[in-house]
């Protein structure tokens, strides 16, 4: 069976990237190894997720270009918890931005908000039956 394991992230500094998201977001730090030449492999897993995030620091002009930019300003990855209220005050207290208040969907409530580096991502609490 075929999973993805991983998702690459880009960031400007690796200690920066896990503060936000083990200490801001509650993401568990599954990995941080020394790779040499001032490199490291590090991922950060939602608590109870299955896909981590690979977080990549950026090097080359291209890449620190779009640090923060990676899918062109449009919401890019989705992730999913059971009790949205709960997790948008803890995260609003521990000061993450948010770019609008949560809503209801069709396919459950949803609330837009940014990683350390503006990237927007969603929130989502999953309707469950009808």
């Amino acid at each position: 069976m075929s999973r993805i394991g991983a998702i690459s992230l880009l960031v400007h500094d690796y200690d920066d990237a896990i503060a936000f998201y083990v200490g801001k977001l509650g993401f568990a730090l599954s990995e941080d190894t020394d790779m040499g030449g001032d490199k490291r492999w590090v991922r950060v897993t939602p608590k109870g997720g299955e896909t981590s995030l690979l977080l990549a620091r950026a090097t080359t002009a291209t890449q620190v270009a779009q640090v923060g930019n990676q899918a062109g300003g449009r919401v890019w990855l989705f992730l999913e918890t059971e009790d949205l209220m709960r997790d948008h005050a803890a995260w609003l207290a521990a000061g993450v931005h948010f770019r609008e208040t949560p809503r209801h969907e069709p396919y459950g409530m949803v609330v837009v908000f940014e990683d350390l580096y503006g990237n927007p991502w969603d929130l989502i609490e999953p309707k469950i039956g009808d």
